[in-house]
């Protein structure tokens, strides 16, 4: 049995251009109970616009730090945590584990703490890990309390939910139960949780889960070359994060979660952040995040590019669908701007993945937001994300029903750009109609915006719908 606690301090140095991913070995010898870990790094002053000093940090265990392929699924068998630069100390025991980290038994053998230098100065990063092998504190072992699958719902209907949040388990500053409240005031029937690279929280959100609130087991994947959302994995799995876009680690990671029923949304593409903007293309991905928080020009510049993807794959009868997530982090992220609203069979797992994955979704700013986008000809309809299917040359009527968004504007899109807008007056609920015409690749969204902002440019958006097909399938 080893004499505890054991203090071990590790030093070195990165290099700018060195590898993603950089690993420390830990002996960790029988009888311990708690492994810590402190870190720091320097912080040299660099020129205007050059990045400076950023690590990350993270921990496996002795099970290893590779890989877990499909068809196991998402997930690597030794990963124990991830907090990214969050914070500069953690600590795991069987009974307990800092935010971000999985409690659990602390086997003997080598351990490896990941860093991840996510920028570097030209002068380097100088770097410190300080790892203590305790006795660990007493009390039981750890028990999982993940959400249920299913809340109590109202049948088929439309749900509002927001599928990008974070807590104190990643860089967030709510508490799980803080963030369920927030949700609950906004008035949303169900929020994913999507921390950064790790699965440590959906490990508890049974506790503040409910008949009222259902919760999808997410990860938010932070990679090199762009964030996505993996939604539907189930309490504990993992995507492992370490790939980047001409490697082919996307495609596995997508397959393993496909393997287990989840979605591939692709985040916030065209965020200006390092490590941020999308470089994977959107091959193999369920669903994009066209808005993402408060509006601004980076959600401006991602409807675009989806516009333009619209354009091109309703002519081979597809396309992929736009949905919204706050990406909240602090107590002035307002948890639900912007939300999705999905038609499911009912508030569970399954059936509100397969209305996003249909695009039978549409984006709102607020609960207070309602609309109806439907097309109509030939004694048959459809709405958001489904197909009208009648002959090409048939003539469709559109109608848009707006509620609570007096003094905005309409907009009616089809792969030209905008071909109506209409202000929605003072009055509650507001009715838009238009007529067009069914063909090879035809289809029809809408949105609703504030008025334009100061020097002409576009106003805030207020709700964004997925399209309507307009002809017959194969089209």
């Amino acid at each position: 049995m080893a004499r505890l606690p054991q203090r071990r301090r590790h030093q070195g140095t990165i290099r700018p251009g060195g590898p993603d991913w950089a690993y420390l070995p830990v002996e960790v010898p029988d009888g311990v109970g708690e492994l810590a870990v402190s870190y720091r790094h320097d912080r040299p002053p660099t020129p205007p616009g050059v990045p400076g000093n950023v690590l990350d940090i993270g921990v496996f265990d002795e099970r290893g730090a590779g890989p877990q392929e499909p068809p196991a699924g998402p997930g690597m068998a030794g990963f124990r945590g991830w907090s990214g630069g969050a914070r500069d100390r953690f600590a795991i025991s069987r009974s307990a584990a800092t935010p971000g980290y999985l409690p659990g038994p602390i086997g003997p053998g080598t351990w490896r703490v990941v860093l991840g230098p996510y920028t570097v100065a030209p002068q380097g990063l100088r770097w410190e890990v300080e790892v203590t092998l305790g006795e660990g504190p007493p009390g039981p072992a750890f028990v999982p309390d993940p959400a249920p699958e299913r809340a109590a719902g109202r049948g088929r209907g439309w749900y509002r939910g927001d599928l990008h949040t974070h807590t104190v388990h990643s860089d967030g500053t709510r508490t799980p139960a803080e963030l369920a409240a927030a949700a609950r005031a906004a008035g949303l029937d169900f929020v994913a949780s999507t921390e950064h690279n790790t699965a440590s929280a959906n490990l508890g959100w049974g506790r503040h889960a409910g008949p009222d609130l259902l919760v999808l087991d997410g990860q938010e994947v932070t990679t090199r070359d762009g964030h996505w959302l993996a939604l539907g994995l189930g309490p504990g799995a993992v995507v492992d994060w370490r790939h980047r876009a001409a490697d082919g680690g996307l495609g596995r990671a997508l397959a393993g979660l496909h393997d287990r029923g989840g979605l591939a949304v692709a985040a916030h593409p065209f965020c200006p952040f390092p490590g941020c903007g999308w470089a994977f293309g959107y091959q193999g991905l369920d669903a994009v995040e066209v808005w993402n928080g408060p509006w601004t020009p980076d959600d401006e510049a991602a409807l675009e590019a989806w516009d333009r993807m619209l354009a091109a794959g309703a002519l081979a009868g597809r396309f992929l669908p736009a949905v919204g997530g706050s990406d909240a982090h602090g107590s002035g992220d307002r948890v639900g701007l912007p939300h999705t609203v999905v038609l499911a069979d009912g508030l569970d797992r399954r059936s509100i993945l397969d209305g996003l994955a249909g695009g039978r979704c549409w984006l709102a700013g607020s609960a207070a937001v309602g609309l109806r986008l439907e097309a109509a000809a030939a004694g048959r309809s459809a709405g958001i994300g489904e197909r009208l299917a009648v002959p090409a040359g048939q003539r469709v009527a559109v109608r848009l029903e707006v509620r609570g968004a007096a003094g905005c504007l309409a907009r009616l899109c089809q792969a030209g750009g905008p071909v109506l807008e209409a202000g929605l007056g003072g009055g509650d609920t507001a009715t838009v109609e238009w007529t067009t015409v069914a063909g090879p690749g035809a289809w029809v969204r809408a949105e609703v915006r504030h008025p334009p902002a100061a020097g002409g440019a576009p106003g805030a958006m207020v709700a964004l719908t997925n399209p309507v097909l307009l002809g017959p399938a194969g089209t």
